[in-house]
């Protein structure tokens, strides 16, 4: 889907493309017309902003095209990537239903069609709909868990084994099918990799080029190919 400059898209939640890999999923049609009723979805360009850190959420954010990084900002100025978000994902609703304000910002990273609910909307929805309200909590659950073993998990590895842990951790969420089935087919530049991994852009470029002259990665422009799955996950120190 070519997106040349922002628009507002007609995009029905009941024949969206993303939908299956979303929340939405199981919703009944009824519920998807209110949802479509008075939400927006936008284009946006690389580098564009969805929201930021400790503003108010007044709805919730879903992907229908492209990735979002969600991130913070650490004292010292730089950003620290927490995920990164892609089609049929939700953003912002942790913060919507605890009355928070956002814990984090969002840029897009790749053109992107994004949806807007507004929060009458879904909560709307998410009051009339146990079943939907139940899955929603098992997500927020699901992710905090994810997020506290990642941080454990970061916390005592070297900055050599967290890139290494971070590549297989791309190629999983983001890695292609068929023949580049280990081509990780998200193009992000090298200071948000090190943003992942929280670690100096120059540490990761040198780095990035250990790895491929070790024959464990290869480099298709920005993009990162996975060679030998198995040394990357010895790097990775995930035998330990």
């Amino acid at each position: 889907m070519a997106l040349k400059k922002p628009s507002q898209l007609n995009v029905q939640c009941q024949f969206c493309k993303s939908k299956a890999g979303s929340h939405f999923a199981d919703l009944p049609d009824s519920d998807l017309e209110v949802l479509s009723a008075h939400k927006s979805c936008i284009t946006y360009k690389k580098g564009q902003n969805l929201f930021y850190e400790g503003t108010r959420p007044m709805g919730i954010f879903c992907i229908n095209v492209g990735k979002v990084k969600v991130y913070k900002m650490g004292s010292n100025g730089k950003e620290q990537i927490l995920f990164i978000a892609q089609p049929g994902d939700f953003l912002g609703y942790r913060s919507l239903l605890s009355e928070e304000f956002y814990g984090a910002s969002a840029t897009v990273i790749e053109q992107a069609a994004i949806c807007f609910i507004p929060k009458s909307d879904f909560l709307s929805i998410l009051n009339t709909n146990p079943a939907f309200f139940q899955k929603l909590m098992k997500a927020v659950c699901h992710e905090l868990g994810v997020m506290e073993t990642k941080l454990a998990e970061l916390s005592q590895k070297s900055v050599r084994e967290r890139l290494a842990a971070t590549i297989l951790m791309l190629k999983e969420t983001y890695g292609m099918e068929g023949e580049d089935s280990d081509l990780i087919d998200i193009a992000l530049s090298r200071e948000d990799l090190a943003n992942i991994v929280g670690t100096a852009t120059e540490t990761v470029i040198r780095l990035l080029s250990e790895f491929k002259s070790d024959g464990l990665i290869g480099l298709v422009g920005k993009k990162i190919k996975v060679v030998d799955t198995e040394k990357l996950i010895h790097e990775a120190d995930f035998y330990a």
